[in-house]
């Protein structure tokens, strides 16, 4: 069975190797980048099925950076992993084209749920008093 192909972006490296510690069993970690400028190069390049990105980074924000993406065609699923709980970053994260948001504080029981909802193009919101 081919295992779907994840790239991660986010700048604080204690969350990506939690990520890649939580996604591994499951997934093919093709790619990794700490800020939005190397995110749209190596997602263009690479090509992944979906991309797990938090809003905030360096030289370009999540948010922007998938929009970017988006409007150069990429056919990446995204989901935003993120401390930002209000609703305004679901908004602007799903106008951009995010299928899913999931809270940084619920990353291990709702990560892999997340990211396979949008795989089936569902979307996924992670419910913040849930565990």
């Amino acid at each position: 069975m081919i295992r779907p192909r994840i790239f991660l972006a986010d700048d604080h490296n204690e969350f990506l190797e939690a990520e890649i510690a939580l996604l591994l069993p499951h997934f093919e970690i093709v790619g990794i980048a700490t800020d939005g400028v190397f995110l749209v190069s190596e997602v263009q390049r690479l090509n992944p099925d979906v991309v797990v990105v938090d809003i905030t980074m360096p030289r370009m924000n999540g948010i922007d950076a998938v929009h970017m993406l988006m409007k150069a065609g990429s056919t990446a699923k995204f989901v935003f992993l993120t401390i930002s709980t209000g609703e305004e970053f679901v908004s602007a994260c799903q106008e951009v084209g995010a299928r899913g948001y999931v809270w940084k504080s619920r990353m291990k029981s709702h990560l892999i749920a997340a990211i396979y909802s949008v795989l089936e193009n569902k979307i996924y919101v992670s419910p913040l008093t849930s565990t």
